[in-house]
């Protein structure tokens, strides 16, 4: 049983969070600012921190800092409505382990915070993400892969971290357009197929598969 700090300055959101990932199976505790958070976070240990952004006291970059301060190896999921790609880019460098833009299905939410109390934590400000041979970058927005440096543009970058990141499983179009544009609705956009062309023109092998009528996969062993 896994013990999980929400911080959600929303009271009602706050509850249903609270609620819905109690009845998961999961210890929950609640704050409702950015002191209060650190608070809680110097009081006890937590497995997995859900954490907004826009909080009252400081904000949620001030909580992660303080709370990698007591705890580098803290894990922290960022849940906001906050989603450009400095944001979700920063949030990645300070060491955070996945981010899910607001509004989000309650069902995603519930099984990527079952899939992040599993990953190991790594440390906060983490440089590189690995999975098998491949290891990209966050700092110089880089793939490294076969002895080979790919450059990535910012589009290329996050879609392909948030691949490595559900490595082993399968995206959806739509799941990559709400992760890395933002988008809640697909409105037709090729823009996921043209940004996954881009990368694997890049890249020395193929690292990214293609699932028919699905979506896409990481697949570099």
């Amino acid at each position: 049983m896994a013990r999980l700090l929400v911080v959600e300055d929303e009271a009602r959101l706050r509850t249903y969070l609270h609620r819905t990932l109690e009845a998961d199976g999961h210890l929950v505790d609640g704050a409702g600012s950015g002191p209060e958070a650190v608070r809680r976070l110097w009081d006890a240990e937590y497995d997995l921190v859900v954490l907004d952004l826009m909080l009252p006291g400081f904000d949620g970059f001030e909580v992660m800092r303080r709370a990698f301060e007591r705890r580098p190896d803290q894990r922290v999921l960022v849940l906001s409505a906050v989603m450009d790609v400095a944001t979700r880019v920063r949030c990645l460098r300070l060491g955070a382990v996945d981010f899910l833009g607001k509004p989000f299905a309650t069902v995603e939410l519930v099984e990527r915070v079952r899939t992040r109390l599993r990953t190991p934590a790594a440390g906060a400000a983490q440089r590189w993400l690995h999975v098998g041979s491949a290891a990209l970058d966050l700092d110089r927005q880089a793939l490294s892969l076969g002895g080979r440096e790919v450059p990535l543009s910012h589009r290329e970058f996050m879609l392909l971290g948030h691949l490595m990141r559900r490595a082993g499983e399968v995206c959806s179009r739509r799941e990559l357009l709400a992760g890395v544009w933002g988008h809640t609705d697909d409105l037709g956009s090729n823009v996921v197929d043209a940004t996954v062309r881009r990368i694997r023109g890049k890249v020395p092998r193929p690292v990214i598969e293609t699932v028919r009528n699905v979506g896409y996969a990481f697949s570099a062993g």
